[in-house]
């Protein structure tokens, strides 16, 4: 970034920087939905490296069709049409079919709209720059409490499709990068090869996980965050494989919220012989904590600083439902 972009992006009206930035945000979050575009990323948290390849097609009468297949460690594909996903486990021969729940996986990123997240982040246009050799608008998104880390974006300059997103702490240092290293974006892609992988599914044993929606409230769970932005935006219960051998699976319930971009999962599942402990640990940006609350363990897990967790935990109350 040259000194002329810098003092020009900093001496903007802030009003104009906050529609600016609002707009981007939401072309980067339209781009990832509605334009063709295939290549490879890669994610960087401290010394882990992992490649991925991804196709994302955009139909005009037959919804999105994509393909995200792992290109380091072991092999991992998923297929999706709309929010129909099926993750091929070839080692084991396993097809797991279900649906979408989050729909902020790179290069997509909001959980809510660029003017809620600006409530509680400070935008700055940092000019131009080029990631993959595509022409690209800079944008960081400064955290108005400590109770987040700051991100800086890099979305097509033509589209909007985000190319790069890196996550900083307090000191400008980055914890966690998504970066297209190659990447073609617009132009025709051939959907029939997703098509017919979601279709081929012949000789692979299907497993359908059973996930049903949850009331927490009616469990007599309060989950009410005192921290600004931050909104719940899902409630699930997933079952859990007991340790204890011939037992039946533990139901594990959990909200998610989130500010747009930082989320924080609330994991909540009785003792029973669970010999876990309670502590907090991270890796990266994403923090975890974990608490006990009587009859049941209590995990707390964002992409947020540990204090953040800790206060969210101080407001978690059980009352159990008469």
């Amino acid at each position: 970034m040259t000194a002329a972009t810098s003092s020009y992006a900093q001496g903007d009206d802030p009003a104009a920087v906050r529609k600016t930035a609002a707009s981007l945000l939401n072309r980067i979050h339209e781009a990832a939905q509605q334009q063709n575009y295939e290549g490879t990323f890669v994610y960087q948290r401290g010394a882990t490296v992992q490649s991925s390849r991804i196709t994302h097609v955009a139909t005009r009468g037959d919804g999105e069709y994509e393909s995200l297949e792992s290109l380091d460690g072991a092999q991992r594909k998923m297929l999706r049409h709309d929010d129909d996903m099926f993750t091929f486990v070839p080692e084991r021969h396993l097809l797991v079919v279900e649906h979408r729940q989050n729909r902020d996986s790179f290069p997509a990123l909001l959980s809510n709209s660029g003017d809620q997240v600006l409530s509680v982040y400070e935008p700055k246009l940092l000019g131009n720059d080029r990631v993959a050799g595509v022409e690209s608008q800079v944008l960081e998104l400064d955290p108005k409490d400590s109770y987040r880390f700051a991100y800086k974006l890099w979305a097509d300059a033509k589209t909007g499709l985000l190319l790069r997103a890196q996550t900083l702490d307090p000191d400008g240092q980055v914890l966690e990068q998504l970066s297209f290293s190659q990447v073609r974006i617009g132009g025709p892609i051939d959907k029939t090869p997703i098509a017919n992988g979601i279709r081929g599914t012949s000789g692979w044993t299907i497993v359908r996980p059973p996930v049903q929606p949850v009331d927490m409230e009616a469990q007599g769970w309060q989950l009410t965050p005192n921290i600004a932005g931050f909104r719940k935006i899902r409630e699930l219960r997933r079952p859990m494989a007991s340790s204890q051998q011939g037992q039946p699976p533990i139901p594990v319930d959990q909200a998610v919220f989130s500010d747009g971009l930082a989320t924080i999962s609330v994991f909540v599942e009785p003792v029973e012989k669970n010999t876990r402990k309670e502590g907090a640990g991270n890796s990266g940006a994403t923090h975890v904590l974990v608490k006990r609350r009587g009859d049941f363990w209590i995990t707390l897990l964002g992409e947020v600083p540990q204090a953040t967790l800790q206060q969210f935990a101080s407001t978690i109350e059980y009352k159990p439902s008469k």
